[in-house]
């Protein structure tokens, strides 16, 4: 019997400069915010687009790298799994979180051209670490500070 598959590759934009942290344990790991945007045609035939926002963390050498040379704008590819986590808000109430743990990524350029520190070379940054070698928290403890995202 197949074990399943836990499989995401998008390509977008990123919404914000990238945030690295250190864990208690002294791994680094990168929040990036990315955006994927689809355009379709209303009941009017006006052409309408949908923005999806995506949380992807990426981890230890890779993210201290990709920190140098990624900003707002820049275009990625990303490919990695769904990993969903849960956490007590300051009232109390559970609350969940979904990110995507990337196991490889590569530099696409930038939206509009112009301006990114990244080359947009195509340049990858992968394989990451396996699921077993990331903290199960997320890695950034999935706390408050999660509510004040815009996604």
């Amino acid at each position: 019997m197949a074990e399943g598959l836990n499989k995401v590759m998008l390509l977008g934009n990123l919404g914000a400069d990238p945030e690295l942290r250190m864990t208690s344990g002294g791994q680094a790991v990168l929040k990036l915010r990315l955006a994927t945007s689809e355009s379709y045609m209303d009941r009017n035939r006006n052409r309408q687009e949908r923005t999806e926002w995506h949380r992807v963390v990426v981890w230890g050498k890779r993210a201290e790298a990709l920190n140098k040379i990624l900003s707002k704008g820049s275009r990625i590819f990303v490919e990695g799994g769904l990993r969903t986590s849960s956490y007590e808000d300051k009232d109390g109430n559970k609350r969940y979180t979904t990110e995507i743990v990337a196991s490889e990524i590569i530099l696409a350029g930038r939206a509009g051209g112009g301006g990114s520190r990244d080359t947009g070379g195509g340049d990858s940054f992968g394989p990451g670490p396996s699921y077993d070698e990331a903290p199960s928290t997320g890695g950034f403890g999935g706390g408050p500070d999660d509510d004040d995202i815009p996604f």
